[in-house]
């Protein structure tokens, strides 16, 4: 015999799944793309930047929402500490910077600044980046993510209107355990994975070797798994390290660099997925 708990925590679980979320749409922007890792320390913020400016090199307006309450990162990224403005006291006007617009809570707060917050002031932050920042005219939004699959991820996925989303990792076991979740998360919550990127894939000696510190072949075992594009691989490289410190993304200060030409193909394939 049915207690009435159990009756209760079915009801519960019927009312979930016919729950409707109203997605809202980004002003000011066509599409959205997410750059998610669910892995930290995978390279991922470095990843979006430059894929963002490898977009806008083949003609695209971007806009770049970094999206990590914890740990912004896009304000060492681009170089840039300014605060927004504010016109009316409730929207923003995102700054700008190599012809991007650009939201990060890491403008709002000092560098050295924790964010000590729980959940709800952080989907409050997100809501805040989202809906009342005044983005004008962009074809296309980069978000950056945190890492994980939590509130962060859930209040994109469920309230606000995205297009897709890509996995950035190393091919590491490891990082690997959490892609998978990753994908299965945004599987079930309607979001399409345009692909996997292959991060820190190898490193190439001054004797022309690669050498593959971090495993071969699993981010793209991991796409076929699943059913998902593999995008490409992009190795480790003093130059693109050097220009994430110096603050310009190297498809801006370089596009014609090997690795910025390896961030066009994947930015083309993205297009594709667009048109």
């Amino acid at each position: 015999m049915t207690s009435k708990k159990e009756e209760f925590d079915r009801s519960i679980k019927e009312r979930l799944k016919q729950k409707q979320f109203v997605k809202n749409p980004i002003n000011g922007t066509k599409h959205t793309l997410l750059v998610s890792s669910a892995k930290g320390g995978v390279g991922k913020s470095t990843v979006a930047v430059n894929l963002a400016f490898a977009l806008q090199n083949l003609g695209l307006k971007i806009g770049i929402l970094d999206a990590d309450i914890y740990g912004p990162s896009l304000p060492k990224l681009i170089n840039l500490n300014e605060k927004p403005k504010s016109e009316d006291g409730k929207a923003m006007i995102p700054l700008e910077k190599f012809n991007a617009q650009c939201m990060s809570m890491g403008f709002l707060v000092d560098e050295q600044t924790p964010m000590i917050w729980r959940g709800p002031m952080v989907i409050s932050a997100l809501k805040t980046m989202t809906q009342k920042v005044l983005w004008k005219d962009r074809d296309l939004i980069i978000i950056d993510m945190p890492p994980g699959t939590g509130d962060t991820q859930l209040t994109f996925a469920q309230e606000i209107k995205i297009d897709a989303a890509i996995i950035v990792s190393t091919p590491q076991d490891l990082a690997l355990l959490d892609v998978k979740r990753g994908i299965q998360m945004f599987d079930k919550t309607g979001v399409k994975v345009l692909g996997l990127i292959d991060n820190m894939s190898y490193f190439e000696g001054d004797d022309g070797k690669q050498y593959k510190i971090f495993g071969e072949g699993g981010v793209e075992k991991t796409a076929k798994e699943f059913n998902k594009d593999f995008l490409g691989k992009i190795p480790l490289n003093q130059d693109l390290r050097n220009s994430a410190d110096n603050g310009d993304p190297l498809t801006h200060s370089n596009p014609d660099h090997e690795i910025s030409k390896i961030f066009k193909s994947i930015a083309e394939k993205i297009i594709q997925f667009y048109q």
